[in-house]
């Protein structure tokens, strides 16, 4: 019964966010939220920053088909979950681009507006961990509930954020490869078995 309950309000969830057209340069685009996102009961949830242009907006599959998807892919492998027992989503639920057409960082209003969508997946999944990749990910945390936590000094090291435990991490994409390369992110990635078994 509880499990009929749980995707009875998933189900409504995705239909409000479908309805959603609070952010201007965002709307009428694809929201990436539905099954493809991954397990209802995961022990983790990630937390990306916004569905990449290439694959994410069309397939509706976060972290798929795209580099950013590919360096996560071999992430996630390496701590021995597979996709189907994660849930993955985004601080952000739709692509945010620049006036050339190219994928851009949402802005804090963009992450604010969507909080409430992020807020409402959490509560819903109740993760034992949950995983941000990149700033904007922490960000969306604290438009939730304000943290003091900054990437660089917190990257890797479980906090607790209200009753949860957060884990943050550089976000896979190539522009943050610059400040942390894969081999340190595979590094990184194996806090998280310290923390949960798959």
């Amino acid at each position: 019964m509880l499990q009929v309950d749980k995707k009875y309000k998933f189900d409504l969830l995705v239909e409000n966010v479908n309805r959603c057209n609070l952010c201007s340069r965002m709307a009428g685009r694809c929201k990436v939220l539905s099954v493809n996102n991954g397990s209802l009961d995961a022990k983790v949830l990630f937390i990306g920053e916004a569905p990449g242009r290439l694959e994410a907006d069309r397939t509706q599959i976060p972290f798929f088909g795209d580099q950013s998807g590919k360096n996560f892919g071999k992430l996630l492998d390496s701590t021995g979950f597979t996709r189907d027992e994660v849930f993955i989503t985004n601080a952000v639920l739709c692509n945010p681009r620049d006036e050339k057409g190219n994928n851009t960082t949402p802005n804090k209003e963009e992450i604010w507006q969507c909080s409430l969508h992020l807020s409402l997946v959490i509560d819903m999944i109740k993760p034992q961990l949950i995983v941000t990749l990149g700033q904007s990910a922490l960000s969306a945390l604290n438009a939730i509930t304000p943290h003091s936590m900054a990437l660089r000094e917190a990257v890797a090291k479980p906090t607790r954020w209200m009753e949860y435990t957060i884990l943050p991490m550089y976000h896979p994409g190539q522009r943050a490869l610059i400040h942390r390369n894969l081999n340190t992110q595979f590094s990184d990635y194996q806090v998280l078995n310290d923390i949960i078994e798959p």
